[in-house]
Order: C-alpha cells, then structure tokens, then sequence
C-alpha cells in the first residue's frame, strides 16, 4: 500500500535451567508501576487504567509463554551456538569468522570489526546475563585481545577488516559503525567481567565518534550509500544508523552506573531521531538530514529506511524503560507501528527495509531476515511492558512469516 495512505495504527541437556538474570531495565515492571507509567501506545486502545496493570498474556502465536520461551532457547543453545562454536570462531586467534554459508562451509577467514564488536557483545552477555558458563567469556575475551592489537589512537578510527592472524585489511570504517559496536560490544564485557576500564574505553569511542560525526565534513557520500551514486553528497549527513548504534551502547552504560556525560548524549541522540529525523509530512523517519538536523532538498528528504526506523524505535524504548519515561515508551511505540505497517507485505507477509521514496511508493523489494528480528524485538517488549493487543496480533503475524 501507499505508505502515505496507512493509518499509524550439541549442547541440549546443559541449558534447561536457562535463566534470564534480568536488567536494570526490567526493574520497574510491576502491576502498579506500568499504568501509572503510562507505557502502553496511546492509540492502542489498550491502556491499563492507573494504577492497574494491563490483562496478562498468556499466549503468543499459539504458543504458551513457556513454549515459546522453550523455542528460543532451543534455537539460541542448541542451533546457533553449536553452530558459532563449530564454524565461525577462531578458537586459536580468537575472533569470529563470519563469511559461512548456512551449511557451515567457510567462504573467507577474514574478520570484520562490525562483527567482533558484536560478537564480543553477545559472547558477554551469554555470560552475564543467561547462562554464566566461563566458555561464553574465553570467546569474548579472546576478541577483545584480537582486536586490541590494532587499538587505534587519537581520532583513528577500528580497521574495518582483518585477516585470520588480526592483520588490518584496508582502512578504516569511516562510517563509524565499527567503532560503535566495539563500543557496545565492550560495555557489556564490562558488566560481564566486573572491569570498569573496559566501560571507560567504551565511554572514550563513543565520545570521539560524536567528535568525528560533528565534524561539517563528516561522511560526504552517505546518500549514495543508499540511493547509488547519482544521488547527491551530503556533507556532514546525520544518519539515523549512526544515532541508533551511540542509543543502544549508551543504554548498557547507564544501566550499569550513572554518568552525567553519556546521559547528555543519550538525550543528545535519541532527540535527533524523534524531534529531526522524524518528517510529519508523512510521520515517517527520514534515514537522513542536512548536518545543522535541516531538513534535505528531495530526493534526500523521501528516504526512508523502514528496517533501520523500526530498530532504532525499540532501543528508544529500551532507553525510555531505563529512564522510566511513560511518555517516551508510548511515543516509540507508536511510531514503531507506524513504520512496522507501512513496511508490511500485505501480499507474502514480512517488512521491507527500503522505502526509496515515499511518494513514488517505491521501495527494494528484497526482505532481510534482520528486519523481520527487529520487529519481533520490539513487539516483544511492548507486550512485556503494556500488554497491548495490537502488539499480540502482530506478533503472531510477523512470528509465523520468520
């Protein structure tokens, strides 16, 4: 449909005591503390009244909460880290292999700084939060070690590749992209270890991609990254991408202690997404503004990244759940399904994350399974927290499409 037209509206038996040790974030879930946060989306329909919690959720895509809690546990434990543990990490050098095909086959042994960051994330917080196995912190540990040998300096910036044995490929990530998910990769192997110099290095690369991304000069081709390359350069670009990787690490941050200066931009980055980028000619996001946060000439200004916009809703609303802003979560919720039923193939079912241009109804076709994973996300944590009913049935729907 028109998007100007939608209403906005190997391991099996080690694991069975998985537990979720829960986050800062989820402290405040309590009967009295949703309604009178407000946390449910205003349009739902669905708002407990103050002081009440919403109706209890029972079930989701035909599954009770335990199957289907039994289902990801299965496919996390006993599917993709078998998986990850057989083909992708380098148990040698450390580091993750990511270029396999899905039977296992390695198609490169390079490494990519995007995926180390993260790797190291999601090794950390197997370890932290799910299941305290001392083999989950080695694969973290020895990434951080891998990619510390090539610690830039100053204003450098990660490489972006590596080979096997940690040799740099190429330059940098001047994307700053790399950096961000060492960064968010690092926080969490602090919490994981107990070793605040890790949160503190993290802290220093966030502080000096905001440096580099304020730069006028910053990222000229960013357009074209997205519409090819007849589209214009944009100087200085502020891309969403980038305020959505500084939120998501800047939330485990301030989950773990405070700090006046990750708050300031926490706040910083999360009012260019909702106060800027957002375009209330089509209450869509834009993917990308002019440097001073202006609105761009067309055909700049008809781009919208449907997958980014709807991932970079649900780490708002983990934000606005950490700082207990009822008003926050309901905005962020609002517009996560605003972009989620824009996105939606009414004819084969799943999102897709390139709306090209707005007016023109004109989008890429393809569907990236990272897409379908932020929309399941971000519906799981509107239901944890409201209970909304639109949220369930859309749950069922995008669930049963992955």
């Amino acid at each position: 449909m028109n998007p100007k037209s939608r209403n906005a509206g190997d391991e099996a038996g080690s694991h069975t005591q998985w537990k979720d040790k829960g986050m800062k974030r989820r402290s405040f879930i309590g009967s009295s503390t949703i309604g009178a946060l407000g946390l449910a989306a205003p349009e739902s329909g669905n708002a407990a009244p103050r002081g009440q919690a919403p109706a209890a959720v029972t079930t989701l895509a035909g599954k009770s909460l335990k199957e289907l809690r039994e289902e990801y546990r299965y496919w996390l434990f006993d599917d993709f880290v078998p998986f990850m543990d057989k083909f992708v990490i380098d148990h040698e050098l450390g580091g993750f292999m990511c270029t396999v095909d899905r039977d296992g086959t390695q198609l490169s042994s390079d490494k990519r700084c995007w995926y180390e960051g993260r790797g190291i994330w999601t090794y950390s917080l197997l370890y932290g939060k799910l299941a305290k196995e001392q083999k989950y912190l080695d694969v973290a540990e020895k990434s951080v070690k891998f990619i510390m040998k090539h610690k830039p300096e100053g204003d450098n910036l990660w490489p972006e590749n590596y080979a096997k044995d940690g040799t740099p490929k190429g330059g940098p990530d001047t994307r700053l992209y790399g950096d961000l998910f060492v960064a968010l990769g690092l926080q969490e192997f602090a919490t994981a270890t107990g070793d605040d110099s890790w949160r503190r290095l993290s802290k220093d690369i966030l502080v000096k991609c905001t440096r580099l991304y304020d730069k006028p000069g910053f990222q000229p081709g960013a357009a074209k990254s997205y519409l090819g390359q007849d589209a214009p350069l944009m100087p200085g670009a502020r891309v969403q991408g980038v305020w959505f990787c500084l939120i998501n690490a800047l939330t485990g941050i301030l989950e773990a202690k405070p700090d006046a200066e990750m708050e300031k931009l926490a706040a910083r980055a999360v009012s260019a997404v909702m106060d800027y980028h957002w375009n209330p000619d089509f209450n869509l996001t834009n993917e990308l503004i002019n440097h001073d946060m202006t609105r761009p000439p067309e055909p700049i200004s008809q781009l919208v990244y449907t997958g980014h916009a709807i991932e970079t809703q649900w780490m708002i609303m983990y934000e606005a759940a950490r700082k207990r802003d009822g008003k926050l979560f309901s905005t962020a919720a609002e517009r996560f399904r605003r972009h989620l039923e824009v996105a939606w193939d009414d004819v084969y079912g799943g999102v897709y994350a390139g709306l090209l241009n707005v007016d023109e109804n004109r989008w890429e076709t393809n569907k990236v399974l990272w897409a379908q994973i932020e929309v399941l996300i971000g519906l799981l944590f509107i239901i944890e927290h409201t209970g909304a009913q639109w949220a369930v049935d859309w749950f069922d729907r995008a669930y049963t499409y992955v």
